[in-house]
């Protein structure tokens, strides 16, 4: 179940909302004047979200350094929109 907060429950119960995300895994959503403001999850969720991208960004880099091969960022967004498209394979 999703857990929203208002974002006061970050200042007067932190300890509750840090037991949920660290215990639960879940992240908990907190709102401000009854909109979305920010999402609290512990650090092994956040890890779980960012690493692979980590290592395809450190895959990239070292691809990058062993070429002299660059393009512009319309280039990579064009290549992007074809393969999204299906026009163009990996």
């Amino acid at each position: 179940m999703i857990n929203i907060r208002p974002i006061s429950d970050l200042r007067n119960k932190f300890t509750e909302i840090e037991d949920i995300v660290v215990n639960t895994g879940e992240p908990v959503y907190l709102t401000k004047n009854g909109y979305g403001s920010m999402v609290v999850m512990s650090l092994e969720q956040y890890a779980r979200l960012t690493d692979d991208i980590e290592c395809r960004l450190d895959e990239a880099d070292k691809a990058a350094a062993r070429s002299d091969i660059r393009y512009t960022g319309e280039e990579v967004f064009d290549r992007v929109r074809r393969r999204i498209s299906g026009n163009e394979r990996v």
